[in-house]
């Protein structure tokens, strides 16, 4: 199955050297490239991406911004934060947005056809940095040790990106209780999509990190 790329960066230098980076990976296609967050909005309306490389700094429409309105309009385009800023708000407020992950500009170009393969599976992406800053955050661990040992197994399989289909299969349940499982989930983390829930495997050390989704 190919993957349709939208590039989203104000410097043309940078979206000329991802569409180069991706053009060796034969599963890729980059379909478009946005030099701001409205055009990347307006040609995912156009295009359909599978998914998006959103810079977060960009004019007219910043990448944040962007991200909520791509995730709000079209929910079966993932978003994939692509950017220099290492900052511990920026991070939290772009999967807030609805970004499946957060991967910095040094970031190498397998590990970006890695990432970006993993990410339309479903599966949470982090730069090394950025699992690292959100591990050593201090969490009120009351949230995690109020989920039943069910719901724990449950949460672990959504960090590694399975379906609700595929965990009912893993843990040999019926796929409305594993429904169920989720929402109970969601409600007692305090999060509103399952790629904050997988972010909070991550961070609770459920999983080791994002990499470890992708095994």
């Amino acid at each position: 199955m190919t993957i349709r790329v939208l590039i989203a960066d104000d410097h043309g230098i940078v979206r000329q050297g991802l569409r180069m980076y991706l053009q060796f990976d034969p599963e890729l296609e980059v379909v478009g490239e946005a030099a701001n967050g409205k055009e990347a909005l307006e040609l995912t309306e156009k295009l359909h991406p599978d998914i998006i490389l959103m810079d977060l700094l960009m004019p007219q429409m910043d990448g944040l911004e962007a991200t909520a309105a791509v995730r709000r309009a079209f929910p079966e385009t993932e978003v994939l934060a692509l950017t220099s800023v290492l900052d511990d708000t920026i991070i939290h407020r772009a999967i807030r947005a609805g970004a499946i992950g957060y991967l910095l500009k040094d970031t190498g170009s397998d590990e970006l056809c890695r990432a970006i393969h993993a990410a339309v599976g479903g599966q949470v992406q982090l730069s090394r940095q950025v699992a690292q800053r959100m591990a050593t955050e201090q969490e009120d661990t009351f949230s995690i040790a109020s989920l039943t040992d069910r719901e724990t197994d449950v949460l672990r399989q959504i960090a590694c990106g399975r379906s609700n289909k595929e965990i009912a299969l893993n843990l040999n349940i019926a796929e409305k209780t594993v429904k169920a499982h989720v929402g109970s989930i969601l409600d007692k983390l305090g999060v509103a999509s399952r790629t904050q829930a997988a972010l909070l495997a991550i961070r609770f050390g459920l999983v080791q990190s994002a990499e470890e989704t992708r095994k």
